[in-house]
């Protein structure tokens, strides 16, 4: 349960920072920030950051269990 609690936040983290640091038109390293168009709507986004995101608060809410 705490693992479908934690993907939202994941991707609330990923966008944020992708937003970020993608708008000043770097990568991001190992982050892999990447342009991509959703329907109408572009975006930033990063796997390897939203994975990472995800196991946090993942993480957190285990601990706080």
């Amino acid at each position: 349960m705490e693992l479908v609690k934690a993907i939202p936040l994941g991707g609330l983290l990923t966008g944020i920072v992708s937003l970020v640091i993608g708008s000043t038109g770097s990568r991001g390293g190992q982050l892999a920030i990447h342009h991509m168009a959703v329907g109408s709507y572009d975006l930033w986004w990063s796997w390897p950051l939203f994975l990472a995101g995800t196991g946090l608060a993942w993480g957190l809410m285990m601990m706080q269990r």
